[in-house]
């Protein structure tokens, strides 16, 4: 079983920035790939960013490409989630998700999630 468990959402102001992290237990290999998705009240959940295993790939939805960077902790099998210059936009609950491999950007993808982090940005 694979449980991940969310943590640093927030409020914070426009042009701030927010650290998220997810931490991983259990089978290793179902969370070789971990991802991160947003569901904004009223919309769809939808693709943020994916890591592969290696972190030799990385893919950015356009709307945070060059102000999220995602990155991932081995020892503490913990993905991070490093957000600047956040807009109002932004605002929406932050999921994270594993599978074993490949790079999918569809909620439907990810059997394993967490229960999600609150990021509220002001204007």
């Amino acid at each position: 079983q694979v449980q991940l468990v969310e943590s640093g959402g927030g409020l914070v102001q426009a042009g701030g920035s927010l650290r998220l992290s997810c931490a991983a237990s259990g089978r290793t290999f179902s969370t070789r790939t971990m991802a991160w998705f947003r569901q904004a009240p009223g919309k769809e959940r939808e693709f943020v960013v994916v890591i592969s295993w290696s972190e030799s790939n990385t893919y950015y939805a356009d709307s945070v490409k060059g102000r999220f960077t995602i990155s991932r902790d081995y020892a503490k099998n913990t993905v991070y989630l490093q957000m600047n210059s956040l807009k109002p936009e932004d605002t929406a609950v932050y999921y994270c998700a594993a599978r074993s491999g490949g790079y999918y950007y569809t909620p439907s993808d990810y059997p394993y999630w967490g229960q999600g982090t609150q990021v509220t940005v002001s204007s």
